[in-house]
Formats: structure tokens, sequence, C-alpha cells
């Protein structure tokens, strides 16, 4: 996402919340911290609190995508 796309009042949040987060992937709070934990997701410390990039979120997807590809072909 380009600094053009996040400036676009229609855009969503750059920083999501571990429970957006997991709400866009379509999992739970567990999950999502498990993979945070595991370091397929990346989030970042904000004071106290934890938020996951909104960029991250597409990233993983697209690891997610490839993977599968590639399990095909093989």
């Amino acid at each position: 996402m380009s600094i053009t796309e996040a400036s676009n009042p229609t855009a969503g949040p750059l920083l999501l919340t571990v429970e957006q987060a997991a709400q866009q992937l379509g999992v739970g709070r567990t999950t999502l911290f498990a993979l945070l934990k595991s370091g397929e997701l990346e989030s970042i410390p904000l004071g106290r609190l934890r938020r996951i990039p909104a960029e991250c979120i597409t990233e993983y997807i697209n690891r997610l995508r490839v993977a599968a590809r590639e399990n095909q072909a093989a």
C-alpha cells in the first residue's frame, strides 16, 4: 500500500488490533496470536499495545497463495 492509497479516506486503518486482523483473516484470536508467535504474521509494539500493519495481512495472504500454487504444481 502506498502513502497515496493510505491517505484515501475510504481506506481502512493502517494498523489493526488483534481482533480486527483476526476478523479480516476469518480466524479466531488464538489462531492470530499463534501466527504472531510463529513469525508468520508481523506485528509491531505500540507502547503497551500490539498492532498488525494492514499491509502485513496482504503479504501473509499472498505467501499463502504462492504456497498453495506450489503445492498444486507438485
